[in-house]
């Protein structure tokens, strides 16, 4: 059985990212995943105007975050990730909550994402969310020894 949440969702900080939040954002996708964005792609998305937003406690640390993209009528989750001290607390599901309201606010009719199949964690969290398996991209991402992985192509109707 999971532990309680240690946090009060009324008293964390939910609010655009911004060029200040870039050190601890890749600070957090550095400890979390295997392949992370750099900061340069954090950077362009804020200057493409992408929707991007921060979790913060209410001593300032950052807990998450995500990046949304709308295309057309179809929301793009670029990136989302929970801070590994706070993953396994829900935090994770207001994120995609969060994601998936930026995304209607922006008329969006669906989103979608991809995943790596070796994210097995991820992939729960997706599915039990209600996205669906639509495709797979072959030889998406990098992986390691100079190989590539295939992405999970994943959507949602919002």
């Amino acid at each position: 059985m999971k532990q309680a949440p240690t946090w009060d969702l009324a008293r964390l900080v939910y609010e655009p990212m911004q060029s200040a939040d870039l050190a601890d954002v890749v600070a957090v996708e550095q400890s979390v995943y295997p392949h992370p964005w750099t900061r340069t792609n954090f950077a362009d998305s804020l200057k493409n105007g992408y929707q991007a937003w921060v979790l913060r406690n209410p001593a300032r640390e950052l807990l998450g975050y995500f990046l949304v993209m709308g295309v057309v009528d179809e929301a793009h989750l670029l990136n989302v990730a929970v801070a590994a001290p706070w993953q396994g607390q829900g935090l994770g599901r207001f994120l995609l909550n969060q994601s998936a309201a930026c995304a209607r606010g922006l008329g969006m009719e669906s989103m979608l994402l991809e995943v790596r199949p070796s994210n097995v964690r991820a992939l729960e969290i997706y599915r039990r969310y209600g996205f669906t398996e639509i495709g797979r991209r072959k030889g998406y991402y990098p992986a390691a020894n100079g190989t590539r992985e295939d992405a999970i192509v994943m959507r949602i109707a919002l």
